[in-house]
């Protein structure tokens, strides 16, 4: 029987990179995407805005539907919280708005789309939810964002224990600088930020999206299946 994977935001970016390797070792793979489900690929995108948390009983009720019809299951395997938002903004000029929205997307929407979704992940499942490397070190402008994502992996030790009673694992993949087109692109594209970036990353360059991607995927497979709780950092030894 293959194992299914949901990914949140799996249209572009990480998500997208994700689902891709994920397909490629064999896994089934549903994704939410926001509005455009991006390029066609052998999965099943389901419309979800992670940050409407009223919308999320008719999103579980779909889900199964699609568990049901296409896969002939009630369950599925494995969770990734990928969702994500950009606010670059310094503490003084961070809106109630843009914290708001942060909140909604990157914590909130983590924990109670994680809760809905509990019953539906199979005995030894695993769950994957995406934090960054701000959340160890600095950048100028990420403090909103980067202390949603200290939450997410605090709620994932939390989450690790209680889930354990039935084989399920949790745990955290924290990227660093990505070329994805996260915040515009400006990542993959500006080659100035690139090179600056560079200085202070022990490898020397800016992640790839397939980069993280494999550590998800390492994350997911059977031989890591004693791994729970924890934070990788995927960053390319940033800030060391």
């Amino acid at each position: 029987m293959p194992r299914i994977a949901l990914i949140t935001g799996g249209n572009r970016g990480l998500g997208r990179a994700t689902a891709l390797a994920l397909i490629d070792a064999g896994v089934e793979v549903v994704y939410t995407h926001r509005g455009d489900p991006g390029e066609k690929i052998d999965a099943v995108p389901l419309e979800l805005t992670v940050g409407a948390l009223d919308t999320y009983d008719a999103f579980a009720g779909e889900l199964r539907r699609v568990l049901r019809d296409r896969f002939g299951r009630d369950d599925f395997d494995f969770l990734v919280n990928n969702a994500g938002v950009g606010v670059h903004a310094s503490i003084a000029d961070t809106t109630v708005d843009a914290f708001d929205q942060l909140l909604n997307v990157h914590f909130r929407g983590v924990y109670f789309l994680t809760q809905k979704l509990l019953p539906l992940i199979a005995d030894g499942g695993r769950i994957i939810n995406i934090s960054t490397g701000l959340a160890r070190f600095t950048g100028d402008g990420y403090a909103a964002y980067a202390a949603m994502k200290g939450a997410v992996e605090v709620f994932t030790r939390y989450l690790a224990k209680e889930v354990a009673p039935r084989g399920i694992t949790a745990n955290v993949v924290a990227p660093g600088p990505s070329a994805t087109d996260f915040a515009g692109g400006l990542l993959r594209d500006d080659e100035q930020v690139r090179a600056h970036l560079a200085q202070v990353i022990a490898l020397g360059r800016v992640g790839e999206p397939e980069e993280i991607a494999g550590v998800i995927t390492a994350m997911l497979a059977d031989n890591t299946r004693w791994i729970t709780g924890q934070r990788i950092e995927a960053s390319g030894g940033m800030h060391l």
